[in-house]
């Protein structure tokens, strides 16, 4: 009997150049999260099954790099300008295999390179900044975690003022919560305080209790942290 192994090869077609390629993805079953941090990183019981690591796809014929959160549209001029700033400087390599944590750094700052040039939605972008994180989060290195979770912080708080998030998945309540707990992390008290309240605001018209529980939670320790600082 043949064993299933945990990663497959999952057919894409790039968006820019329309070619085929593959890149690994991780079967749902084999993915087993033991906890979360307050801004809903996921801490997976193995390194080996991070599907975090496999969310961006590169093409490896033009570069062109992007996520499952990407459009299908170009904005008029974009496909000129990846074609000119990504596709005709790119050396082949390919990225549809086994990645390290940076290898997977690498296609991470490509597709928000590539989703900043094809003018992709906010909340798409504050995602792979988000999730790029988390990844210098699990290699300890602080300084470019505070700098992604501050890019991630400013693009949500964007995508919130000009309601881009709006028909995606991320709810007005849970981007709401984003602000504050990436304002919390990033040093930014006011800011978080501020959102976290506006989480709470809207807690009799919400049905993500949990969240609103989180943001009560987070508010909370916060002023508590105020009191003894005074």
């Amino acid at each position: 009997m043949t064993e299933i192994e945990p990663i497959f090869d999952k057919k894409c077609t790039c968006k820019m150049c329309k070619k085929s390629f593959t890149s690994k993805k991780l079967r749902s079953r084999f993915i087993k999260v033991k906890s979360y941090d307050t801004d809903f990183c996921p801490n997976y019981t193995s390194d080996e099954t991070n599907p975090i690591l496999y969310h961006a796809e590169v093409c490896p014929y033009c570069g062109f790099s992007s996520s499952s959160d990407f459009s299908p549209y170009f904005p008029p001029g974009s496909n000129d300008d990846i074609q000119v700033k990504v596709c005709d400087l790119w050396v082949p390599r390919d990225f549809g295999q086994k990645r390290t944590i940076n290898d997977a750094i690498k296609t991470y700052k490509l597709a928000i390179y590539c989703g900043l040039l094809k003018k992709e939605k906010q909340i798409a972008i504050a995602g792979l900044y988000m999730r790029l994180a988390w990844l210098y989060r699990n290699l300890q290195n602080e300084e470019q975690e505070q700098r992604f979770l501050k890019l991630a912080s400013n693009t949500y708080l964007q995508s919130y003022m000009t309601d881009d998030f709006k028909g995606t998945q991320v709810s007005e309540v849970k981007i709401l919560y984003l602000i504050g707990e990436l304002s919390r992390r990033t040093y930014q008290s006011a800011e978080a305080i501020k959102y976290f309240s506006k989480v709470i605001e809207k807690q009799n018209r919400s049905i993500e209790s949990g969240i609103v529980d989180m943001a009560r939670e987070r508010w909370y320790e916060m002023r508590e942290h105020q009191k003894v600082e005074k």
